[in-house]
């Protein structure tokens, strides 16, 4: 049995699968329109950052991401400045170093998370 949580205050609340399929059809074209035209590059910079943030557990900087890509830092800027005006799903306070990359972030918040791989984050 396919079973989903949906988060609802400081409680975790079982809805029935149908239901959830439906609510994923009705974002999947806002998130369509969010991800169209994204390039090879801006996709790899948001899976790296989404994947390596908890890892590093600190904030990333842009020099961080370039190194391991082989990118300029000056691409990664545009890319890190054009994800976050896209509003996907990562965020950086005075526009340098990622802090909050969904769905987890280097910050406090409430929601702490534990990866099997032995990373601790807090979740965002």
């Amino acid at each position: 049995m396919r079973r989903v949580l949906l988060g609802f205050k400081r409680h975790m609340v079982p809805i029935p699968w149908a239901l959830f399929t439906r609510l994923v059809r009705q974002k999947l074209g806002k998130t369509a329109k969010a991800f169209g035209g994204l390039d090879e590059d801006h996709r790899r910079v948001h899976h790296f950052v989404v994947k390596n943030l908890p890892g590093l557990a600190k904030p990333m900087p842009p020099d961080f991401i370039a190194e391991r890509l082989g990118l300029s830092i000056s691409q990664i800027v545009r890319i890190l400045d054009e994800l976050e005006r896209r509003l996907i799903f990562l965020f950086r306070p005075g526009g340098r170093e990622v802090v909050w990359a969904y769905p987890v972030t280097v910050e406090p918040t409430p929601h702490r998370v534990a990866f099997s791989s032995g990373e601790k984050l807090w979740a965002a």
